[in-house]
């Protein structure tokens, strides 16, 4: 093939097409202002200072079960300043997609979706995993959606925001410049395509400003905008806030549900509000200009929630789970524990992280040196001593049992997202990218990370009646459920959990495992366990069975099942029945010891805008040299090798 059949598909540009068909050159997209764009501009009733701009986006942009379910797409404008005390001298363009449950919309409960990273695009979420549609392709010209069968759309509302400020649609400002797709790095100015490269793995579009201080760099201020991001989007939505409408908290609420580093972000966010909430009532906030947000549960998937506690399981989970896979040695596994405890080692370098944060920065600003800096070297002697072992095994750390180039679930929405026609029915400002490398740097540089024990955190949560679930697949290794598990003891035992979850122990000694069954509702299917679950009253942990970093994908039916039965008030996660949680607690054995074994390994897919990841050093040669054909954004050797959905296909998970 010709490489100047598909020498330049600008990102922006890049519309579905096969490299049948040449690209056309749309250098960058052309800023609107919001009528042209489509969009409705408000001022927030709350805050003069905050602005939205929304609109219905056409139904074909997500293709949803129910022909009624309202769409909303959009941004929230934060000034700077909106943040102080935090310095933030920079605006906060927050995107967001909301979409109506698929039946009453007007009473079902609103769930709030975040992928972690840092710097994971929550659209990640919407097409991958749990949004009401998937981006599938259609023929060898056109990628289109289809409605997802378990999405969670099935029980709640759903609003996905793309965030910190910098992720996925959100911006500070708006620059052009140019993405090379082979080493992941953005070029400004724009540049022209490198001497020795194709034109087809260098973009040109417009991107947020890429300066790493202006956006988050720590788990606080994030969760100090996103509070203010929901103000601004709560108070122009009220129908959808169930704290606004008189409804019984016990018929719906405000469910906050997170992934990976939403570890960290769930429980911070989660306390913000309740701490903002206590705030307004105790007239520290003022009520015309502060709404309340009625959280009644966090879910967290597959969470690095305290690194303290979750740093030895590293080695532990690589030598010795449940698939019979062993990544290391037991020598090498003996060898990173003791290096856990050693002067400082990994163990003790949290700790003075922590105690400095703890003295010197404690509202978590990031703006102290010192600290900054004793945070950061935790960081890497953590990495270096425990969890970088595993690198060597050549599997996924995502899903032990597969190939480190796998996806695991297809990565079709990152070619749809960056068309011309979807980006134009959004009303997105800049181009899509899945994760920004440069929120990760912010987070970096100040060592967010290992900052902070957030066990006390999910225990206060408890003490406020709020339900907490961990939930972690058992394939995974970035935060495997044997450290999740050491995770929810430690709640449990924490002097800030109420009574009965410290007494005794109860959490580990009185609550036993019981199995996940799932009434399935697929056909030709029946009913089977996708997991063992241990609940104590509003506390729960649930390892599920078959499922790697990224649990709805994986177990699409086990992971819905489970999320409608923890935001019902007053569940038992493992039948699905009624329990009174004041006094329910699963029975069944101490511990989770089912054994499996482990799917064969998969082809991998080298999605062209996510080469570095998913690309074999041959087929980034063969981008780099312009050979092969491209085809709804994957590269293949020749067009004989494409099938329709094959990208789409998730049998081997």
């Amino acid at each position: 093939m010709q490489m100047a059949r598909w020498k330049a598909f600008p990102l922006c540009a890049l519309a579905a097409f096969s490299t049948a068909f040449p690209f056309r050159a749309r250098e960058f997209i052309y800023i609107k202002d919001n009528d042209a764009a489509g969009l409705k501009t408000v001022r927030s009733p709350i805050n003069e200072n905050v602005t939205i701009s929304y609109k219905s986006p056409p139904a074909w942009v997500c293709e949803t079960a129910s022909p009624h379910q309202k769409q909303y797409t959009g941004y929230v404008h934060l000034p700077p300043e909106t943040l102080s005390p935090v310095r933030q001298s920079y605006p906060i363009n927050t995107f967001f997609w909301f979409v109506e449950a698929r039946q009453n919309a007007h009473t079902a409960p609103l769930t709030i979706y975040l992928n972690g990273g840092p710097g994971e695009s929550s659209m990640m979420g919407l097409f991958q995993e749990v949004g009401p549609c998937e981006a599938v392709e259609l023929s060898p010209d056109r990628i289109g959606t289809r409605a997802r069968e378990w999405g969670w759309d099935r029980a709640s509302n759903l609003l996905f925001i793309d965030q910190p400020v910098q992720a996925g649609f959100s911006y500070d400002s708006l620059r052009n410049g140019s993405l090379d797709l082979l080493s992941s790095s953005y070029i400004f100015p724009p540049s022209p395509v490198p001497s020795g490269q194709a034109g087809g793995t260098f973009l040109n579009g417009t991107f947020s400003s890429h300066n790493v201080g202006a956006t988050a760099n720590s788990t606080a201020t994030a969760s100090r905008a996103v509070w203010h991001m929901l103000q601004g989007f709560l108070s122009v939505f009220p129908q959808y806030n169930p704290s606004n409408d008189g409804r019984d908290d016990s018929a719906a609420g405000i469910h906050l549900f997170t992934e990976s580093y939403g570890g960290k972000y769930g429980p911070a966010f989660a306390e913000h509000w309740v701490a903002q909430n206590e705030a307004l009532r105790d007239g520290k906030l003022p009520k015309e200009s502060t709404l309340e947000i009625n959280l009644q549960s966090v879910g967290i998937l597959q969470g690095c929630i305290d690194d303290l506690i979750q740093e030895p399981f590293y080695p532990i989970f690589a030598h010795n789970n449940t698939y019979g896979i062993q990544a290391i040695s037991r020598a090498e596994m003996e060898e990173s524990l003791a290096a856990f405890q050693k002067p400082d080692g990994c163990k003790q370098r949290i700790s003075a992280c922590r105690s400095g944060a703890r003295s010197l920065d404690p509202n978590g600003d990031g703006d102290v040196d010192a600290v900054n800096a004793l945070c950061l070297a935790a960081m890497y002697t953590c990495n270096k001593d425990m969890f970088s072992l595993f690198q060597k095994s050549n599997r996924s750390a995502y899903d032990i049992s597969q190939s480190p180039l796998s996806s695991f679930a297809p990565l079709t929405h990152l070619t749809y997202l960056n068309t011309a026609r979807v980006q134009d029915a959004l009303g997105v400002q800049v181009n899509y990218t899945d994760y920004r490398n440069v929120v990760q740097s912010a987070f970096i540089s100040t060592g967010d990370y290992m900052r902070t024990s957030y066990v006390p955190h999910l225990a206060s949560l408890l003490a406020s009646g709020i339900r907490v679930a961990l939930i972690h697949g058992d394939r995974d290794y970035v935060c495997n459920w044997m450290g999740g598990e050491a995770v929810s003891l430690a709640i449990a035992s924490s002097p800030i959990s109420p009574a009965p979850y410290r007494d005794k122990k109860a959490f580990s000694d009185i609550a036993g495992y019981a199995p996940l069954t799932v009434a399935s509702q697929a056909s030709g299917r029946r009913s089977y366990v996708g997991g063992a679950v241990r609940q104590l009253g509003n506390l729960s942990f649930t390892r599920v069975y078959e499922a790697g970093h990224f649990v709805p994908a994986a177990q699409p039916e086990t992971a819905f099942t489970l999320f409608s039965r923890i935001i019902d008030s007053g569940r038992d996660l493992g039948s699905g029945d009624k329990a009174d949680l004041s006094t329910f607690h699963t029975m069944g054995p101490r511990n989770s010891t089912k054994k499996n074994v482990a799917p064969p390994m998969a082809e991998a897919t080298c999605y062209v805008r996510a080469a570095e990841d998913t690309c074999s050093e041959e087929q980034k040669q063969m981008l780099k040299e312009g050979r092969g054909v491209i085809i709804n954004g994957v590269l293949y050797k020749n067009e004989s090798e494409w099938a329709c959905g094959q990208s789409n296909d998730m049998s081997h998970r």
